[in-house]
Formats: structure tokens, sequence, C-alpha cells
């Protein structure tokens, strides 16, 4: 299934019945210190999991204290924003409700979603630029032979593929991981919600070679289509997800 294409698809650029709702934003806050950032893609993993953990924490469903800000954000444009933090400014920003993803070295803490312009003070004045991260090696890595194009480090795992074709910023890239991974949480079934949650949330993001991509976004696989407010040209395809349970 290719979620973007639905008709009121919350990662179409253009405008639906969705843009009619009250917009909100999940906030994400990755904690850059400049002594030791994390590296790119442990932050992208992290950021990734990070929404997942959101979405499916209890105080996100049913009667819970943040299913009415959850249920509001998906109701309406599905925006996430990534802002960086150290330091005080991060004691300041865990202080806050959320949720904080601890990967390799990086974390990241995501906040139940807020109006659009309502972010909280201590939020509002963190920066969203200099969240540009380098991986010291290429995180590439072999195939795995049962799953061709996956890590070979990540049986059974989902992989969020970046598309090799565009040029964005890591916090920019952070936010399209994660509407990937909110896709593939859409696509499975609760049996299978529940076995991913158990699991950890494994998953890889890697960048696509471009023959690979071609496949990939002809696959009817969940799809990203940016929709063109920052970075990059509208209808953009960003991100390509997979999972076992959708191949």
């Amino acid at each position: 299934m290719n979620t973007s294409s639905s008709p009121d698809s919350p990662f179409r650029h253009e405008r639906t019945a969705r843009d009619e709702a009250p917009q909100f934003v999940l906030p994400l806050v990755a904690r850059i210190e400049k002594a030791a950032p994390p590296s790119r893609t442990d932050a992208l993993e992290t950021a990734a999991r990070a929404v997942l953990v959101m979405l499916s924490d209890e105080r996100s469903l049913g009667d819970g204290e943040w299913a009415q800000a959850m249920r509001d954000w998906q109701d309406a444009r599905i925006r996430k924003v990534v802002r960086r933090a150290r330091g005080a400014e991060w004691r300041k920003a865990s202080a806050l409700p959320g949720i904080t993803v601890t990967g390799e070295r990086a974390q990241v803490r995501v906040f139940p979603p807020v109006p659009l312009d309502g972010w909280p003070k201590e939020l509002v004045k963190l920066q969203v630029s200099g969240t540009e991260l380098e991986d010291p090696t290429d995180p590439a890595g072999a195939e795995n032979p049962d799953q061709p194009g996956v890590p070979a480090e990540a049986p059974g795992a989902a992989v969020i593929w970046l598309s090799p074709e565009l040029s964005m910023s890591t916090g920019k890239e952070m936010a399209q991981v994660g509407h990937g991974a909110q896709l593939l949480w859409w696509d499975m079934r609760e049996s299978e919600q529940t076995a991913w949650r158990t699991a950890g949330f494994p998953l890889a993001v890697r960048t696509a070679h471009p023959e690979h991509w071609a496949r990939l976004t002809a696959s009817g696989l969940p799809t990203v289509r940016d929709a063109g407010f920052t970075e990059i040209a509208p209808g953009s395809v960003t991100v390509v997800a997979s999972h076992p349970q959708l191949v």
C-alpha cells in the first residue's frame, strides 16, 4: 500500500480536507552537545524510534492524557519539527512532559503535539538550524541475503530509505524518517504493531542507491511525499519505508 497516494493523505502536497482542521505539530528535540554530537545515522534512527514510542505510548491511546492531542494532530497534516538543544536548554526541555529515546549515543525527546503557533516557551526558542551531523564511517554495510537491499546487521527490521536525489539537513531528514516510521505503524495490523513494539522497534535508516531507489518508489511500499514547507520542492519523494511484514 502506498499510503501517500490516498486522496486525503497527510503527506500529500496538494490541499486536502486535512488542511481545514486545526493544525498541530509533533515537536522533537535532539540533544547535540558541541563536544560529543551523535552520528547522523544514530540520530535519524533514534528520531524514527521516538515517533513510534510516542504513537504507541499508553498516554497517547484511548483516554490517555495525550490522546486528544494525538487525535487532533493525526486528523490534520502530520507535521514534525526537529530542534536542537544542549546543556541547560536540554535540561529545561527534559522537564516538560514527553519521552526521551536513546540510541547508541543519540538522545531525542518527543513531546505530545502542540498547536502550530502554540509551542511551549522552553521549546520555541530552540534552534531548528545547526542539526548538521555526519557519519564517521559509511553505514551502508553488507546486504542481508534473505532481504535484498536490507542491511545485514538488521535482519527482520524495518528499513527507512532516504532519497539519494535530495539534499536535506539532518533535522529535516529526522522529520522525514519519522514520517516513514509512522506510515509503517499505520499499515500494520495490531498484532504486528505489538510484536514490533515488544522487540523495541528494530529499524535501520539508510540512503538508497539510485537504482534501488527507482525500484523502491515503484514498489507500492509506504512513501512520503513532502508538503514542501521547508527545504525541498512540494511533492518530492523523500522516504520509502519497508518492513518484512509488508514486503
